[in-house]
């Protein structure tokens, strides 16, 4: 089921459109346009899908809390002529 509010209504009773987008999402207009879109954050969870970070590909649950500073790179390229 999908509620529409103005943002006038919105803005008045924002808990009157949490409680609505527990049953669908709620279309908020400006000016009888829609506008924004809220709904809960399992429904948006399911409507993008997980996204899967490097860190699940390769298999390492958990391993998002390891902490990794790499050293900075300071050149890529070596001098011509000296090195001969």
């Amino acid at each position: 089921m999908v509620t529409t509010l103005s943002s006038r209504e919105f803005n008045q009773d924002t808990g009157k459109a949490k409680k609505a987008s527990e049953a669908g999402p709620v279309v908020i207009t400006d000016r009888g346009k829609p506008a924004h879109v809220l709904m809960t954050f399992s429904d948006y969870q399911r409507v993008v899908g997980k996204r899967k970070n490097i860190l699940d590909l390769v298999g390492m649950k958990g391993a998002g809390h390891i902490e990794f500073e790499p050293a900075k790179i300071i050149s890529l390229s070596k001098p011509i002529g000296d090195s001969l």
